[in-house]
């Protein structure tokens, strides 16, 4: 049986655990202490890094792009019928989000609100970036079919719902089709099958005890429209109480689209002044 080494919070081991699951291929987890990591995990990692799958031969494979990229060449790809080009694609929108697991660690784990805000723009821009490549239309991300970058994302998205759960600050906040897209791929399950069963508890004393992000349902200053006001038109004060939310998290909204017909520059439509040019589109607020 293959075996996985393993921490247990960690986002790149979960890219590898629900890369077998959505396949329904048999594995067991050695999971290991990173503070203290044991030689023959030393020996067998040159990189010293989790995770590390070793095969059914007794081989060892690191890196979660090799490991993921054996899984697809041993037991097949969840989707059939792909060329080159599209897998190529898909690589490279996978590699976009793993890319930022550490990058999500990080913010998660700030003390400070600076750092906090300025680690979570970044981290946002990349999600901006994938709202745009999400056509909305289906449940995951190019089909109806769970592919290899719904599988890379995983992380990403399962930390993003805990933390919104359990702090209130939502890091897709007025990404309406990546929050659909979130939602579609956290119903498989494979955030749950992937993980340990205490990894909720884990990773909340890890991530949401003496960090900034724990503080932030006391904090008005990160909160975030709702989901429903980013689709009706977020420009409006009615959804977003905050003059730091209103310059911070609509400007990722355009007004509805009847505001922006009969002129979203108006103050009908965008009566804070200073964001008139933010909350229009480019076209509606030519005069």
């Amino acid at each position: 049986m293959l075996k996985v080494i393993s921490f247990e919070i960690c986002p790149f081991v979960q890219r590898v655990t629900a890369a077998l699951e959505a396949r329904n291929i048999p594995y067991k987890v050695e999971y290991i202490s990173l503070k203290n990591k044991p030689q023959g995990f030393l020996d067998i990692s040159p990189n010293g890094q989790v995770p590390v799958l070793l095969t059914e031969n007794d081989t060892a494979l690191f890196e979660s792009d090799a490991i993921v990229e054996y899984i697809e060449d041993e037991f097949g790809p969840l989707e059939s019928g792909i060329s080159n080009e599209e897998r190529a694609k898909d690589r490279a929108w996978s590699y976009l989000g793993t890319k930022n697991y550490l990058a999500q660690c990080g913010a998660m784990s700030s003390k400070e609100a600076d750092t906090f805000k300025q680690r979570t723009e970044k981290l946002r821009a990349v999600f901006q970036k994938m709202e745009k490549q999400l056509s909305g239309d289906t449940a995951f991300f190019k089909s109806e079919q769970l592919s290899n970058v719904d599988i890379a994302w995983l992380p990403l998205l399962h930390r993003a719902d805990i933390v919104k759960a359990h702090s209130d600050y939502d890091l897709l906040c007025c990404l309406p089709k990546t929050q659909a897209w979130q939602k579609q791929v956290l119903s498989t399950g494979l955030n749950e099958k992937s993980v340990s069963a205490d990894f909720l508890e884990r990773f909340k004393n890890f991530y949401l005890t003496n960090t900034f992000v724990a503080t932030i349902n006391e904090n008005d200053e990160f909160h975030c429209c709702t989901s429903e006001c980013c689709m009706a038109g977020c420009c409006t004060p009615d959804c977003c109480s905050t003059e730091e939310c209103q310059t911070n998290y609509c400007i990722a909204c355009v007004c509805k689209d009847d505001c922006c017909n009969s002129g979203c520059c108006d103050s009908e439509c965008c009566n804070v002044d200073k964001r008139k040019e933010n909350c229009c589109t480019p076209d509606c607020c030519k005069k």
